[in-house]
């Protein structure tokens, strides 16, 4: 879990990811349309994946991806990410976090 926040702490916005996820992609689609440059973190291209998704399991990601950190903050997944935008609530996270600056 130790490394998982301190990837999520690296950048504004950090994702993990799997690249052929629909969700993972409707998602990195969403904050890309706003402007954000999320880091994303594919776990099916790196070694530590299954570290990374029990570790993601554990803090409640369930399904593990897609997993949003905000400010280093978890967000959740699709459903998560989702209802903030539908609540008008995702945006100004975003801009608290500094991922985004209009």
């Amino acid at each position: 879990m130790e490394r998982v926040m301190r990837l999520a702490f690296e950048k504004p916005v950090v994702i993990f990811s799997k690249s052929s996820c629909c969700m993972c992609h409707t998602i990195k689609t969403l904050l890309c349309g706003f402007g954000v440059n999320p880091t994303v973190h594919e776990l099916d291209e790196i070694p530590q994946r299954q570290e990374i998704e029990q570790a993601l399991s554990t803090m409640g990601f369930n399904p593990s991806v897609p997993a949003v950190f905000i400010g280093g903050e978890p967000v959740g997944g699709a459903n998560e990410v989702m209802s903030l935008h539908l609540s008008r609530s995702l945006i100004p996270m975003l801009k608290r976090a500094g991922a985004l600056w209009v």
